[in-house]
């Protein structure tokens, strides 16, 4: 099941190549026209890609040719990032002004040498993908574009023998109440149930479609599987077919429409709409129009994986349906592993068992995937196998789980399938923060977007949003503002088992060429440390009880690994960086959170003029930050402990966090220098007095936190702002001020049409909310705790 990504990667450098601002890099170094074969040969290669997607399995030779193609690909990435690279070095070796200075600390090669070598360098890799497009024709490929991918058809029915499901009464019985429950108007209510595959939804809505109760309801009960491409003329044929018994597929959409009315006119019906991916709001409109000779009390029941869906078609909240509970899926798993009472006899497999099910996380197809594998054998080493093996390096049939899960990632767009398979680096049950998933897929240049001026950061939670719709990621808690995230143990199998070759974690080891790499040193010895590191992009060291030497492994392998993007080695009980991150000219995202023994960054850092993301929180023995930090002009995130006017010279930051600053008492008064900046968190400073006026000045500014200041006065005459048209302040988070009594005007002055998200919490003082609130027109969400 594992991918490629030579379709993925390839579109993510065509749009590189393509955009104005490499249009002007081509034309600047002399290379415009060795760009545009690169640009002709990409694209005529990626055409047929996904065709040999599909053959690869049939042959290891065009599974090797597309591996030569991603592999070039990824070079062709590294080699217009060194034109990127430059730009930035000549940038900042205009801004120095100690100009010799500056020029010995960025020491490089001159432009004419630069240009000789890049021209050679793109000659080629030119030359090798001609090589690999002339090999093309022997596979006999033909160009399939993205929409017209052959995707698994899933054909549902009606029918479900009922003594075979266990666990969903509650549930049955909730959604019969609504069905039942008479409804006004003439809109037809729809009600969709969601979650992720496999879960039930398509066995909940058979249940409910078959209890006698709905039978006796309903004139008329209809049972639509839906295909993928939602055909209108499709759909017509399907609904009279199941309601009728007819046959119409030789009809127009004219006949069809006749027949449907008089099939439906003045009864009451009772429709299940089962498996609906459209995503189209006009599609779903012309099929419900459709539908409204019913009489009043019809009822529309939808299933899908996708919120979007729910929220298209949905008249009624969507039900979201739970998993199965432990005590339920084992019930599940005994009733198809064994004949009825003969688990008595095996209680050695039944212990087995109980771990097998805990695998499964609640997923009904999961289990009984499980359950069906084991029931032909009674040998403990053949259960043991299944428990102790990751989910997707077991054999699957068609219509078992993995098969399931890989239809949602099948319907992913390509520039969501890398993303997503990027999050299998992690560790089962790992939570992230939106902030940390968004520079991470930031740092790896996974973010494309149609539009030249949308900030990355942006591009990013549109992704998270889309794949926290569609349940590849799950909500930890019920934070609306900054929800903690994390992959359902199955979506996180599916995970891997696309991205085997890309990825090493804690559970998985990559014969390949590893791009992304978690390793925890206290599970794993540093021999285990792969071979093969030259393409490694991403690198996630951890070594929490500080047995190994860290340093001298990080040394090593950034000495490995020319191409690192992300660095991530909080809690690596490090003292110092390793000298030769200084040449990680690529480098984006470096995290040495909770070090607490580092005391001073080496000045060296300030050479990564990459760098956009650095976090620094928990490092409680840092001293200062380096004097060249302004050197860092691609920095859009700053995570630290120290509060420094040189902070004000980073002019590209949109997001900067002060957390546990003890020694900090006001901000620096330069702050409105930061004229970009989206997002300010000011966390657990207890001896922060005030804020500066500089606040005033941030028009860009769209969330501000303060929690946990205990001595902060947000209520003094300075923080009376200016009153402004411009505001953009959309979330506003404030907690464990003690000396807050009632919420000042500034929030209202300039963000009364923008503020949209607020949470109080913790404020034992406050005792009123103002009347003002009643002008915060754009109020969504209103969370108060605790006051």
């Amino acid at each position: 099941m594992a991918e490629s990504f030579a379709f993925e990667i390839a579109g993510k450098v065509l749009e590189k190549l393509g955009s104005a601002a490499y249009e002007t890099i081509s034309l600047a170094w002399g290379v415009r026209e060795e760009f545009e074969k690169l640009k002709l040969t990409l694209a005529a290669i990626r055409a047929v890609v996904l065709d040999a997607e599909q053959q690869r399995a049939r042959s290891l030779e065009l599974s090797l040719w597309l591996q030569r193609f991603k592999d070039a690909c990824y070079h062709v990435e590294d080699l217009i990032d060194e034109f990127e690279i430059e730009a930035l070095r000549r940038q900042v070796l205009k801004r120095g002004s100690t100009g010799r200075k500056v020029r010995h600390f960025f020491s490089g090669s001159n432009p004419l040498a630069f240009r000789f070598r890049m021209g050679y360098k793109i000659k080629k890799a030119n030359e090798m993908l001609k090589e690999i497009a002339a090999e093309k024709a022997k596979f006999h490929l033909t160009e399939k574009h993205e929409t017209n991918v052959i995707h698994r058809e899933r054909e549902t029915y009606s029918f479900v023998k009922t003594s075979s499901v266990i666990g969903r009464d509650e549930a049955k019985q909730h959604l019969i109440n609504l069905l039942m429950n008479p409804t006004d108007g003439e809109d037809i209510p729809v009600l969709p149930i969601v979650g992720i595959g496999g879960i039930g939804k398509t066995t909940l809505a058979q249940l409910v479609f078959n209890e006698e109760s709905v039978k006796s309801h309903f004139e008329l009960r209809i049972w639509v599987c839906v295909t993928e491409d939602f055909d209108i003329k499709q759909l017509m044929i399907k609904i009279i077919k199941s309601a009728t018994g007819m046959n119409c597929k030789d009809m127009n959409k004219e006949e069809l429409h006749k027949v449907l009315q008089d099939c439906l006119n003045g009864k009451r019906f009772f429709m299940v709409l089962d498996d609906v991916w459209n995503e189209d709001k006009k599609k779903w409109s012309e099929l419900k129009d459709l539908l409204c000779g019913g009489a009043q009390g019809s009822k529309i029941i939808v299933t899908t994986r996708i919120r979007k869906v729910a929220t298209i078609t949905g008249t009624i909240p969507p039900y979201d349906l739970e998993h199965l509970s432990y005590e339920n899926c084992l019930s599940l798993f005994l009733k198809l592993a064994f004949k009825e009472g003969e688990e008595k006899q095996h209680d050695n497999l039944v212990r087995i068992g109980e771990g097998i099910v805990q695998k499964c996380k609640g997923v009904a197809l999961a289990v009984k995937t499980l359950g069906s594998l084991l029931c032909s054998t009674r040998v403990q080493h053949d259960w043991e196998l299944v428990r102790d093996s990751e989910l997707w390096k077991l054999k699957q049939e068609e219509n078992d789980i993995l098969p399931a899960l890989k239809l949602s990632y099948d319907h992913l767009p390509w520039y969501l399938k890398q993303c997503f398979a990027f999050c299998s680096v992690f560790p089962k049950d790992f939570e992230f923060s939106h902030l940390l998933l968004i520079s991470l897929w930031m740092a790896n240049g996974f973010l494309q977007s149609p539009y030249e001026n949308e900030e990355p950061e942006d591009i990013g939670n549109r992704y998270m949003q889309e794949l926290l719709s569609r349940s590849f990621f799950q909500q930890v808690d019920d934070d609306l503002l900054f929800p903690t995230l994390k992959m359902h143990d199955l979506v996180h199998d599916l995970a891997l088992s696309v991205a085997q070759n890309e990825v090493n974690s804690c559970n998985h080891y990559s014969t390949g060429n590893v791009r992304h790499l978690w390793f925890d040193l206290s599970k794993q010895d540093a021999s285990q440390l792969p071979n093969n590191l030259r393409c490694l992009q991403s690198l996630f060291l951890l070594n929490e009880d500080g047995k190994a030497d860290s340093e001298s492994l990080v040394a090593e392998v950034i000495s490995r690994s020319k191409h690192l993007r992300v660095l991530h080695l909080a809690n690596c009980s490090l003292e110092q960086l390793p000298n030769n991150i200084r040449y990680l000219k690529q480098l984006r995202c470096l995290n040495l959170g909770n070090n607490g023994n580092i005391k001073r960054l080496a000045n060296s850092i300030c050479n990564l003029q990459s760098l956009q993301t650095l976090s620094l929180g928990g490092c409680w023995g840092i001293e200062e930050l380096p004097k060249d930090i302004r050197y860092l002009i691609s920095l859009r995130s700053l995570m630290t402990r120290l509060q420094e006017n040189r902070i004000s010279c980073l002019t590209s930051l949109r997001t900067l966090i002060f957390s546990e600053c003890e020694n900090l008492e006001k901000l620096f008064e330069d702050i409105q220098n930061l004229t970009a900046l989206r997002e300010l968190f000011i966390v657990e400073c207890n001896n922060l007095v005030s804020l500066p006026q500089g606040l005033n000045y941030l028009t860009a500014l769209e969330i501000l936190v303060i929690f946990n200041c205990e001595k902060l006065d947000l209520t003094m005459e300075e923080l009376e702002l200016e009153k402004k048209e411009d505001g953009s302040l959309r979330k506003l988070a404030i907690g464990g001020v003690p000396k807050l009594e009632s919420l000042p005007q500034w929030i209202l002055l300039g963000s009364a049409k923008t503020l949209q998200h607020l949470w109080i919490g913790e404020l034992e003082n406050l005792s009123t909310l103002p009347t003002w609130f009643q002008h915060l027109t754009s109020l969504q969400t209103l969370e108060i705790d605790d006051c």
